[in-house]
């Protein structure tokens, strides 16, 4: 049985400085274009922290899912989430 590959999906994405080691978590649905913006400055709230490098993503089917995963990695809980599910690299480069 052949399935068909999707073409479109949308990533959560999190970031971290170079220059600061501070954090970034932002949503996409085209993750190698957003990742050129935030490193040539074009993001707001990012541009004056880069450059950065692309430390963690997942890739969902829909945007409505994208949004609430940034949302819930945003919280205490989805922060804890995360510093358990990347702390091998977090002690790598710590």
């Amino acid at each position: 049985m052949i399935y068909p590959v999707r073409k479109q999906f949308y990533y959560i994405y999190i970031l971290r400085s170079l220059k600061t080691g501070k954090f970034y978590t932002g949503y996409t649905n085209d993750l190698r274009k957003r990742f050129i913006e935030h490193q040539n400055g074009k993001s707001t709230y990012t541009k004056v922290h880069g450059p950065y490098e692309l430390i963690y993503y997942e890739a969902c089917l829909n945007q409505q899912d994208a949004t609430a995963r940034e949302k819930y990695l945003k919280t205490g809980m989805g922060k804890g989430y995360l510093k358990n599910r990347i702390k091998r690299f977090l002690f790598l480069t710590g």
